[in-house]
């Protein structure tokens, strides 16, 4: 599909990524792009139901402080 990709290609992409989401939004488009990417990667070698378990684990973890907080304010 994509035979070579140059450094100008690279360069237009960044631009364009910079122009659509803008400054203040780049941490986060790259947090999840690398978070995508090590998923793929996990998935592919079979540590997939680790990362599954640990992320209902990290999940209930937030779930339940979030409830503590909440019933502090009330």
């Amino acid at each position: 599909m994509f035979k070579s990709i140059g450094p100008w290609e690279i360069l237009l992409i960044l631009a364009i990524v910079l122009i659509f989401f803008g400054v203040g939004k780049l941490p986060q488009v790259g947090e999840s792009i690398g978070k995508a990417i090590r998923s793929f990667k996990k998935a592919q070698s079979g540590d997939e139901e680790e990362e599954t378990a640990t992320a209902v684990k990290s999940s209930a973890e937030k779930t339940n402080g979030t409830k503590k907080t909440a019933s502090k304010k009330a």
